[in-house]
């Protein structure tokens, strides 16, 4: 029975969730399994680490320091931004936002200027995932020279 390892690709079904809260951050379970070519920095760094070795069936549950999973929160990626950078939107505590420099999220609004946060969400948070290995299969060598996992849950060309 093939164990994930480099150039592998494995199908998980994952349930992640705050280990203060117990709230869930994101899951599979409604949706096909996820599916990555690993070693291939498609994943959060602890992510495949905490999967190697494990096999078809395995059921894993590990929590991720902040480092190993969306790295510390960096304050020089909050800055304030003149409201009318905006144009035609008002921004609003909570909104997720585009701009040339990537997504960020609007944490305070003021007359004048708003707080942009380009952290990534979880960035600063342990992060613990319950996951359960459902395929794991050698890489075609068209999925390690593409660098990503084809087929279900893959990407489909």
């Amino acid at each position: 029975m093939t164990e994930i390892n480099k150039n592998t690709v494995a199908r998980v079904h994952y349930t992640g969730t705050l280990p203060d809260t117990g709230e869930v951050f994101d899951s599979s379970l409604d949706r096909e399994p996820l599916a990555f070519l690993v070693g291939h920095n498609q994943m959060i760094p602890g992510f495949e680490r905490e999967l190697m070795g494990s096999k078809t069936g395995d059921k894993i549950e590990f929590t991720l320091s902040a480092q190993d999973a969306y790295g510390e929160h960096n304050p020089d990626a909050v800055q304030e931004v003149p409201i009318e950078m905006f144009g035609g939107i008002s921004p609003e505590v909570g909104m997720t936002l585009m701009s040339d420099l990537g997504p960020f999220r609007v944490t305070e609004v003021g007359e004048e200027l708003a707080t942009a946060d380009f952290n990534h969400a979880l960035a600063g948070k342990s992060l613990t995932f319950n996951v359960e290995v459902i395929e794991v299969r050698t890489a075609t060598d068209e999925e390690i020279s593409h660098g990503h996992a084809h087929g279900p849950g893959g990407v489909e060309h």
